[in-house]
Parts: C-alpha cells; structure tokens; sequence
C-alpha cells in the first residue's frame, strides 16, 4: 500500500506559485456540553464571485492545519474539528487551472496522492470530524465532506455534484471509493457517472440529503448554529447517526454486478466507446465493492494520472473554458448599454416552433407574448400546447401555482396582426419558403413601432434576402434556435451587413435572458452548425448510395465520440429536415455538399430505420432498402471517419477565411451548444488538429 507520508510533494507545490490560496483558518467554538470544537474555515479572500478553489499550497496549508489539530486533540485540547466554507461557498473543488497547466504524468500522479494524502487526515484526527457543507461544493469540495465522519448541508446551497466525469477525468480524491459504499452502487452510479454526462447535472441538496450523502440539513438562516449544536449532540452521545446503506448492508455480490453491467450497456448505447473517463469511473465503482479505502484510493491514483495526462482531459479543459468563459464574453458583440428593453413579444405563426418560443419568452422573460396565425383554430391548437408544457412544468414542480398561473396569463393569441403594435421584439417562425417570410414581413412591418426588433428563426435562408422587403433592415436579424428549444442552449445570431449595433445589442441581451448562449455568425449558407452536420450528414449517406452497409457507416465516426451515428442523428431531426439541409447547402456550393435524393424517398417511409433495444439503428426496413441506390463501392468505416475528418477541416477553414464567425473558437462553442460535440473532443477544431486532418487539408492546425 502507498505511504503518502513518505512522498515529496515539494515538486508539485513550487510549480504552482500563482495559485490563488485557499486558507484554513481555525477558532475554537465552545459547544453547550462544555466540548471545545475546532472549525476551520475556508476562504480564499475573495467574494463568492470567485470560489475556494483546491490548488497543491491549499492542500498543503490545509495538510499542516490538520496535522496541528491533530496533535492538540491528541493533548485534549479539542473534542472534534469541523470544516466549513465562506458565505455561500464551500469550495469548487480542484482548482482546474492548476490541472491544466500541471499536467505532466508525474504530476498528475502528485496532485492524485496529494489530494488523498491531506483530505485522509479528516478521518484520522483522533476525534471526530465534521464538514458543515454551507454552499456550493464540487467535486474535491465534495470529497472533503466524505473523508469527515460526520456531515452537514445547508438546505439552500447552490450546487452539489461530482463534475468530474464531465471534464475527462474521475473522482480522484477518494470519490470513486467512498460514495458507493455510502450511498449504494446504483446511486453511485447516477451521481457520478450520470449525472456528467447529462450536460453536468447538479445535485438539488434535498436529493443529497435523501441520497445518504449528508446526515442533517438545516435552513441557511442559522445553518451554523444548528450545526453546532447538532455536533454537539453527536460529541455527547445524545444523536445516533443512523445510516440505511452503511457498508455492512450493501448488498455486494449480486446487485454490484448487475448494476455495473446495466451501465456499461447504458454507456455503449448513448455515447459510444471513444470517452475514456466514464469507463474508468465505472471500473473503480466496481472494484470498490471490495470496501478497501487503501487499495480503492491507491486505483483512483493511477486513473487519476493516466487521465489527466491525456489528451481527452487537454480537450475537455479546453471546452470547458469556452464555455465558462468564452461564451459568457461573445465575441463580437455590442456594448451591453446599446440594447432596448423588451417588455412585449410579438411571435410570427402558432406551429410547434412557434409555441415554443413563445413560451420561452414567456416562462423567460415574463413579458407579454402574443402569437398569431391565418386562423383561430390554429392559434387556439398553439395556445393549447403552450398551457399544456406548463400545467406538466407545475405537475413536475418545476413551476409554483403562482408562476404557471402567470406564464399562462402572459401568452394570447389572436388572427389580428394589429396587436403587434406595441411590441418591442417580433419574430417569426413561418414556412421556410422565402416568398411566405416575404408576405409576413411586408404585413408586419408597418404594424409595428419604428424601434422594434424583427428577427427571423430561418435555418437555412438567406437573412438579407428574407429582409429584402424591409424599409428598415438596419432592425433585423437572425434569431436561429435549435430544437427542442427548451433544452438545446445555442442561439445563432445572425447580423446582415445592415443590422445595427442596437438590434444585435438587444439580440444578445434578450438570449442571455432566455438562458442560452448566443454565437454571433455572419450570413452565410447553414450558418454554422447546419453548414457542418451537411458534412456529417452527407458524407454517411454518400457511402449509403455507394452501397456501404449501414451497420458501417453508423459505427464510422465513433472515434469523434459524437453522441449518436449519422443516420440514428438524421432519423432523429427528421428526413425531410436533414434532405432540405443537404439541398441548400448543396444549392450554395455544390462543388463541396452532397445532395442524395434517398433521404427524400426515405422521408416517405414511416420508419426507415430497424433498431434494437436500446434504439441503436441495425439496418434500413424492408421498405427503406427497396429505394437505395445499390452503390458497387462501398467505403470502409476508416474511409468515412477521414473523408468527414478531411471536409469538416476543409470547410471550416473556408468558414473562417469568410468570416462567418470571429475564431475557431466560436465554432467549437456552436458545435458543442448546438450539436451535442463531446466535452472530451474538446470542440470540433481542436479533434481535428490531434487527428491531423487540419494539417492534412491546410497545410496548418486551426490551433498554433
């Protein structure tokens, strides 16, 4: 077994002397039994905007807070210690820069020991330990609880989770061993392996509590006191902390097992093989049924190191700054004080796109909304659907009576354009036929006040072309979701050379407030994202036509880690919507899209596709393959993956030449908000400079 007292961890610590500390300050609160507890506090002296965060000098000061509260309660000098946070934090675990930027082997390998080495000393203090969970705590936050004996949580902390998985890498400070042998495996396995992947769930800290991961959990107000008091009661023997799952009543031999198969099944089908940390993670939960800390830490040592020093975690760091940082400063975009308020929405249209956005706006922005239609009856159908997504959002506890009762009074519908006419903000979601978004426009645009906003939710046209009609084009822009709008995050904004700095201002205020990331894009045909899935869409169902088997062909770009295979992905937006991207795209450039007429005759079938258990796509129907184009030379699935690898580069350096966006930054953010890209791809630029392709078609990678 390692000796971590025996490990220098002097190279790690000299290599991170820009970290920003964490310290662990330490009084001594006199309990109501006359017991002294020492708490320490947490704080790295900034505001909760910055979080604690656990760099090596943070462990290390952490380590010798510890070891000399150790030797006092060896003295009798205190009867326990606890562990606290600032106001509204308790740390944010690891702190990710320092990850990065250390990311030898060596010293992934130091970081890994250096997190057990300290946080093990929680439950080796001589007395009893606590953690008073008074925030936000992640990950390595998160495992600091675990190490304590005992642990606490505030009612109203902002977020609770195990991110790793998320990020490339695995619960590593004792994590991946501790949780299942206190909550159970299958709970185990939804928190930390689940969870990640479910665009990195949180925990609501009522679920943590009921998981079994905190043993009380008081209200904010006097969350310190009450949990003084309650370790109080547990240093004096008057509270028996009662634990259902405690190791002694797992059941190991047979529902380990199984609940480790199901979700490696479970994995396989929703995100394929090519992510490397969700499989580690469930390797060391299965062999964490053996209930030894010190070989299960000494497994999280070694996962721990193999994965931060590779290029999934490099690429995953990589997205995970975009994200934070990238997308919350939109490059491009107007000065924040140049946008107008919005406080009506005028919604083009009452199909299912339309209602949609309407009430978005409306559960969003908390404005009135109004949609119109060429009848009654299919305003009244919109209404209904808009009602009804809210009364299943209040049967879900998502929304209060209160806030149902108002979104519900927000949205109206009506055939009498006129209304628009106090609107701040029109946007329509009609056919995707030119001459009927033309008709619209010409209609609305005298309606409505001479400052508001027009936006179009066009996909694949031509947003100047659409505004053509417009006496005032310097108002409109592209307004471009993705569906299902409630749960895909990207906006595309679309400026014409005419829309002014307020429109887009207004544009990027109103999306922050819908709670999505917008990404400003030139216009140019497919914008973005559908630009490139033509490209991963086209070139699988070139292959089809070419007679490669579909069983190939869906397995072809598994090594990109994409969520699902061309064909399940065309199946699920539809074929009619994946032939229209093809034939505009193929329109704009037909010497670089491919266009296939089978996607249309597949739009005729009811389900092209037969598919197992898990809805993983096996082989085209009957009927589907009667209307393939029986193609004599198929491609192999290496073929496919290097000829999308090789277009995908290609175009993307011709996207950036026509400044469709400002970097390739702002394409890996729209592929990964709008497609589905893996975190651990680390954007659609960065795969394509390790795989060479960026090289192999221009001469130079899109990152120096």
């Amino acid at each position: 077994m390692t000796d971590y007292t025996k490990i220098d961890f002097s190279p790690l610590i000299e290599a991170s002397a820009d970290e920003v500390v964490t310290e662990a300050y330490v009084r001594d609160v006199k309990l109501n039994s006359g017991k002294t507890l020492a708490l320490i506090t947490l704080d790295n002296g900034h505001d909760h905007s910055r979080p604690n965060t656990l760099g090596p000098r943070t462990l290390a000061g952490l380590g010798s807070t510890l070891d000399e509260l150790r030797a006092r309660a060896a003295a009798g000098a205190i009867d326990g210690v606890a562990v606290t946070g600032k106001p509204w934090i308790f740390a944010a675990g690891a702190d990710l820069s320092k990850v990065g930027s250390l990311a030898t082997r060596e010293n992934a390998l130091l970081m890994a020991q250096m997190g057990h080495y300290v946080l093990g000393k929680f439950s080796d203090l001589g007395v009893p330990s606590f953690a008073f969970v008074n925030g936000l705590a992640l990950g390595g936050a998160m495992e600091i609880a675990l190490h304590c004996d005992y642990r606490t949580l505030d009612e109203n902390a902002a977020a609770l989770a195990f991110p790793e998985v998320f990020l490339g890498i695995i619960p590593g400070w004792g994590g991946a061993t501790l949780v299942p042998n206190l909550i159970g495996i299958e709970a185990a396995i939804d928190i930390i392996i689940s969870n990640p992947l479910k665009q990195n769930r949180m925990m609501k800290p009522k679920q943590a509590f009921e998981l079994g991961l905190f043993d009380a959990m008081f209200g904010s107000a006097s969350f310190l006191e009450n949990s003084l008091r309650w370790a109080d009661s547990v240093l004096s023997g008057d509270t028996k902390v009662q634990r259902p799952n405690e190791p002694g009543k797992l059941e190991r031999l047979t529902k380990w097992p199984v609940a480790i198969k199901i979700a490696r099944k479970t994995l396989e089908s929703k995100i394929g093989t090519a992510a490397k940390a969700p499989y580690r993670a469930l390797e060391l939960l299965d062999a964490a049924k053996d209930n030894d800390r010190a070989k299960g830490f000494e497994r999280e040592d070694q996962a721990l190191t193999d994965l931060i020093s590779d290029d999934q975690f490099h690429a995953s760091i990589y997205a995970f700054n975009l994200v934070q940082k990238r997308a919350k400063k939109p490059a491009g975009a107007p000065a924040k004080e140049l946008a107008q308020p919005v406080n009506k929405v005028g919604v083009i249209g009452a199909g299912l796109m339309a209602s949609q956005f309407a009430l978005l706006f409306a559960r969003k922005l908390r404005v009135p909304v109004l949609i119109t239609d060429l009848d009654q009856e299919r305003v009244d159908k919109g209404l209904s659907y808009i009602y009804g997504e809210v009364d299943k959002m209040h049967e879900k506890g998502r929304l209060s009576s209160d806030d149902a009762n108002q979104i519900k009074a927000l949205v109206t519908g009506t055939t009498d354009k006129s209304l628009y006419a106090d609107c701040d903000w029109v946007i329509e979601a009609v056919f995707e036929e030119l001459g009927v978004k033309h008709a619209v426009f010409k209609e609305i645009e005298p309606i409505i006040s001479d400052t508001a906003i027009i936006a179009t939710n066009t996909s694949s046209l031509s947003v100047a072309e659409i505004g053509s009609v417009l006496k005032h084009p310097e108002r409109l822009l592209g307004f471009h979701f993705f569906n299902p709008v409630a749960v895909m995050p990207l906006i595309e904004v679309v400026r014409i050379e005419q829309t002014n700095d307020e429109a887009l201002a207004t544009a990027m205020a109103t999306a922050k407030k819908l709670g999505k990331s917008a990404v400003i894009t030139a216009d140019r045909p497919g914008f973005v994202v559908n630009r490139l899935l033509a490209k991963i869409m086209g070139e699988p169902a070139r292959a089809i036509d070419n007679g490669t088997d579909l069983a190939v062909v869906e397995r072809s770009l598994d090594p990109i880690g994409l969520p699902m295979g061309p064909f399940e992905l065309i199946d699920l937006v539809g074929y009619k919507v994946a032939a229209h991207v093809q034939d505009t795209m193929a329109t704009a450039f037909p010497e670089r899209f491919y266009a296939t007429d089978t996607l249309h005759k597949l739009a005729d079938v009811e389900s092209p596709l037969e598919k197992n258990k898990a809805g993983k796509p096996t082989g085209f129907s009957k009927q589907a393959a009667k209307l393939l184009a029986g193609g004599k030379s198929p491609s192999t699935a290496a073929e496919i993956l290097r000829t999308v690898e090789d277009e995908l580069a290609k175009e993307i350096h011709i996207m950036l030449e026509e400044g469709v966006v400002t970097a390739a930054e702002d394409i890996d953010l729209c592929l990964i908000f709008g497609a589905g890209f893996p975190f651990q791809a680390g954007g659609i630029t960065k795969y394509l400079d390790r795989v060479g392709a960026s090289e192999r078609v221009n001469g130079k990678k899109f990152h120096a």
